[in-house]
């Protein structure tokens, strides 16, 4: 059954990507992070293609993710629960040794509680407050959690500490992010004098790896870089500055397509879909795609968007629909209907990439790229 629109994933693009990682964070570990349907590219084309890479750790938002995750592993990676997972979950997660974010003392009873129906240890990573106030404990808060963890030792394996950098990607949060990383560093010598024992000490996200190597410590939970995309235009600057001999080196994995469903003539005068947004000043060919902002083509896009149609860039004209959307193809010889037009990728020479879409939208590239509906066919490519 034909599609409205349909998703390229590059399996050579996050081969290349994976090894660039493993070899510029080294020795720090690395959980890969899938959440948000692998950022929009898939959790079910994306798990694969990074265990062929080697990869056997990753962290997901919530329980259902993780399950996904675990349907199609061809091993048996290291899975890491980073926010949301309900009491009842607790169970499966500590039943199929799932590792799981604990930021306060109600979940870390219920993990205990769950630990001891099951009769096994939960896995466990405190989350501490050191100054994003998202989630996380502090210090009255960790002291109550180290009671309880001293009453049922056997009940838990604190795999790891963690917390969160506010705003890495941008030197304006320089300060903040430097008080953070000591403030951590005193809670982990806090717990390893308190004669715990733990794996990792963890903190830093894509950005905080590329600007603050000592922020790494033994893991980095690696986000969009591994999808070929710098966490800010700030990030990628600084890492050219310092690299000039590999300027960018990473590689996009995401192509996204839709095909011409009609074309037709509109006389000078005329108005262009919903509204008076947009007026033919001249005679136009106009042609219509099946995308629209139900499929994550924003409506902030109308009138300014841009994709490729025979190796051309051709302009979005009109309001973006629900479910399509117009562009012009006047100056494209022999366009017609179900001819490849490229929302994102390149075409011949030409490329529409996710940045241009912020650009234009005022859309990060997370937000456009998690935005991409999970019933839009997902298809792995060289």
């Amino acid at each position: 059954m034909q599609r409205g629109s349909w998703i390229e994933i590059s399996a050579s693009a996050l081969a290349h990507n994976h090894t660039f990682l493993e070899q510029h964070l080294s020795p720090a570990r690395i959980a890969w992070v899938v959440k948000g349907n692998a950022y929009g590219h898939g959790i079910e084309q994306i798990i694969p293609l990074a265990e062929r890479q080697g990869a056997d750790y990753f962290a997901v938002f919530t329980a259902r993710e993780a399950e996904r995750l675990l349907k199609v592993a061809r091993a048996k990676p290291r899975v890491l629960i980073m926010g949301q997972i309900e009491d009842d979950e607790l169970e499966w997660a500590v039943q199929n040794g799932v590792e799981c974010y604990v930021f306060d003392t109600d979940r870390l009873q219920a993990a205990l509680l769950a630990a001891h129906k099951v009769g096994k240890a939960a896995k466990l990573h405190l989350e501490l407050e050191t100054g994003m106030n998202r989630t996380g404990m502090d210090r009255k808060a960790l002291r109550t959690a180290l009671g309880y963890l001293e009453q049922q030792r056997e009940q838990v394996e604190l795999v790891g500490l963690c917390t969160h950098y506010a705003g890495a990607e941008s030197v304006n949060n320089y300060l903040r992010v430097q008080k953070q990383y000591k403030l951590f560093r005193r809670y982990c010598v806090r717990l390893e004098e308190a004669g715990w024992p733990f794996e990792f000490r963890h903190g830093a996200c894509s950005a905080a790896a590329m600007r603050y190597p000592k922020s790494r410590m033994d893991l980095v939970r690696v986000g969009i870089l591994q999808y070929g995309f710098f966490p800010s235009q700030e990030v990628y600057i600084e890492y050219r500055q310092k690299h000039r001999e590999n300027p960018n080196p990473l590689r996009r994995l995401i192509s996204w397509k839709t095909r011409i469903m009609d074309v037709k003539q509109v006389k000078a005068g005329e108005f262009i879909g919903y509204g008076t947004s947009y007026l033919a000043n001249d005679p136009m060919l106009v042609a219509s795609l099946p995308v629209g902002y139900a499929q994550g083509y924003a409506r902030g896009l109308s009138n300014v968007g841009r994709v490729l149609v025979r190796g051309q860039r051709v302009p979005v004209v009109g309001t973006v629909n629900m479910n399509m959307m117009m562009i012009d193809v006047s100056n494209v010889l022999g366009a017609q209907r179900g001819d490849e037009v490229v929302l994102i990728g390149s075409q011949g020479e030409q490329e529409i990439s996710v940045s241009s879409f912020g650009e234009f939208s005022d859309l990060l590239n997370y937000e456009l790229l998690t935005r991409l509906p999970e019933d839009i066919p997902r298809h792995v490519v060289d």
